[in-house]
């Protein structure tokens, strides 16, 4: 016996006529904005879920339009002063539209900007507060990361791929540089994520490390929302070490952002940090070595011109020297000369020795018989005293 069928189209037909007579006109509607989408075209896509404890209960497709989403934006924005974005609560006008492709789908045509704040948006304002008061927000920042860093305790699930980029970009670094790596696995999304990274921060503290890294890589308003955790953000102030995050992309912001010894958006940026710290210390390393070089080579220079400026000078007091002892030795020969006997006898004059060899200066030692010599310049002779006559030396 043939089965009565419906055909799958007129099935969604009946489903579509039912839909639109169940709601048949617009209606306003509370919801979380879940994921957001601005198109290129100019239209808005976007999710509204509703959550109950953290856990979602309700999802729904949502779209406004192009000749709407300008003025719908720009509205709730002047009104608010916030952007409009994922992870708020608002109120908005829709209409109910079903479609045989695509299901159910609600057309946005209108916000309400007395709902600026959404449930998480308003728990993390709350949160904050408190973290001001209990003076958690400064914690971190009283303390400091070491110059190089190199033992890093990494908080993250082993199969992100944040994580795995992390690790080639760091570990692969073109220089060289070396790290070591402790990972600690937690739960990086979901209701029981704070718990599970509040676990892995206390087991990272039990080993030294010189920081202490918290990576994510970004995902939706919804996964990253237990990064809004109250008691996660104090687990983060108060680490002996220093913590950095690496949660989001450029348009998140997170509470343990905020209580973080440091904050950056991508896992990259997050080695980027480490890798530029030894890079900034081999610059400094580099000019230092220049400094030395340079100032060696100034001092052996100027040693050197003090070597050659004393050379200089002892060459001058030397030749200075020199001369005056030539000028003496000139002066002495010119004495030496003058008196040397060989040049009196040349002009003339005799040397007169007695018997015993001895110059005779005077007469009065020589007696008539005496020998004496007598020396001339071309020669010498021998000769006897007939007499002595000192009417000479009388005159």
């Amino acid at each position: 016996m043939a089965k009565d069928y419906l055909e799958l189209k007129e099935l969604l037909a009946r489903l579509k006529e039912g839909v639109e007579d169940a709601f048949p006109d617009r209606y306003w509607v509370k919801a979380e904005i879940g994921s957001w989408s601005p198109r290129a075209n100019g239209h808005c896509y976007l999710n509204l879920t509703q959550s109950d404890r953290g856990k979602p209960v309700a999802d729904i497709r949502a779209m406004i339009w192009k000749w709407v989403f300008p003025q719908l934006k720009a509205f709730f924005e002047q009104e608010t002063g916030q952007t409009l974005q994922a992870g708020i609560t608002v109120l908005v006008r829709v209409q109910v539209s079903f479609s045989e492709m695509f299901g159910i789908s609600l057309f946005i045509d209108d916000i309400d900007p007395a709902f600026t704040v959404g449930e998480q948006a308003l728990a993390k304002k709350k949160a904050i507060e408190k973290l001001t008061a209990g003076g958690y927000l400064e914690m971190q920042q009283e303390l400091a990361l070491p110059r190089l860093p190199y033992r890093l305790a990494v908080i993250t699930s082993k199969t992100a791929a944040g994580y795995g980029d992390f690790r080639r970009h760091l570990l692969e670094n073109e220089a060289g540089y070396a790290f070591r790596l402790d990972l600690y696995e937690a739960l990086m999304q979901g209701e029981q994520a704070p718990a599970s990274i509040i676990s892995a921060l206390a087991e990272a503290q039990e080993q030294p490390c010189d920081a202490v890294l918290i990576l994510r890589g970004g995902g939706s308003e919804m996964d990253l929302a237990c990064f809004d955790d109250y008691d996660l953000a104090v687990a983060i102030a108060t680490c002996p070490a220093p913590v950095v995050t690496a949660i989001g992309h450029d348009r998140d912001f997170h509470i343990a952002d905020l209580v973080a010894n440091r904050s950056v958006k991508t896992p990259t940026a997050l080695a980027d940090l480490f890798l530029d710290a030894y890079a900034a210390e081999d610059a400094l390393l580099d000019d230092l070595q220049m400094r030395v070089r340079r100032a060696v080579a100034d001092r052996v220079n100027g040693m050197v011109r003090k070597v050659d400026s004393l050379v200089q000078r002892l060459r001058f007091a030397a030749g200075a020297r020199i001369d005056r002892a030539r000028a003496a030795l000139d002066l002495k020969e010119a004495l030496i000369q003058a008196s040397d006997p060989r040049k009196i006898l040349s002009m003339g004059y005799a040397l007169v020795t007695g018997g015993d060899g001895k110059v005779l200066k005077s007469v009065v030692p020589v007696a008539a018989g005496d020998r004496i010599g007598v020396r001339f310049a071309d020669g010498s002779i021998r000769a006897t005293v007939d007499a002595v006559d000192f009417s000479a030396s009388s005159k």
